[in-house]
């Protein structure tokens, strides 16, 4: 596998630039760098923008069951980190899709105000290498997708010391209560 190219960036086409562009900044604690009236482009990183906005009228609402694009996925450093942005998200009225563990991620799903999906997540392994053998072992194998878990829950854990190895498995997630994934990835 090349190590020559990373995935630059993001593009969207609304017919609602100020609400998307301000729900992005708001899910990915991301910066403006450049706006126009058609035009909003975004980063939270080193590069001069990860996700850009255009509004182009005329377009077709999409559904969940749209060909295309599945979901964008956001990478978080620590379990803290991604539960603390549930919790600033919450308190803002943007409110969780889909909470699921996969056992290589730890995945929080939210819909844009277009309907597409975006993933916070943190990597549950250290290296791609594991994250790997994993990905080909029984667990995963046998249920790609994992269960759902409570973010409040597991807020409320990591809060009172349950340590953070316990509370990114599949087990500790079984414990609490279930919802099909599919259906709210599809809702």
């Amino acid at each position: 596998m090349s190590a020559d190219k990373r995935l630059a960036h993001i593009v969207l086409q609304t017919t609602q630039l100020p609400a998307m562009k301000d729900w992005y900044l708001a899910v990915l604690d991301a910066d403006l760098v450049f706006e126009n009236p058609m035009l909003a482009f975004l980063t939270f990183d080193d590069e001069h923008h990860r996700l850009a906005i255009a509004q182009i009228p005329g377009l077709v609402e999409r559904t969940p069951m749209t060909v295309g694009l599945a979901h964008s996925a956001y990478t978080f450093n620590t379990l803290g980190d991604l539960l603390n942005q549930y919790e600033q998200l919450t308190k803002h009225g943007i409110e969780p899709q889909a909470p699921v563990q996969h056992g290589v991620t730890t995945s929080i799903y939210y819909r844009d105000p277009d309907g597409n999906m975006v993933e916070l997540q943190i990597d549950n392994f250290a290296t791609a290498d594991e994250a790997t053998a994993y990905m080909n072992a029984e667990e995963y194998t046998t249920d790609p997708i994992g269960p759902t878990f409570d973010p409040e829950a597991m807020l409320a854990a990591l809060r009172a010391g349950t340590p953070e190895a316990e509370l990114i498995t599949r087990a500790w997630a079984a414990t609490t209560p279930q919802r099909n994934v599919l259906e709210l990835m599809m809702s």
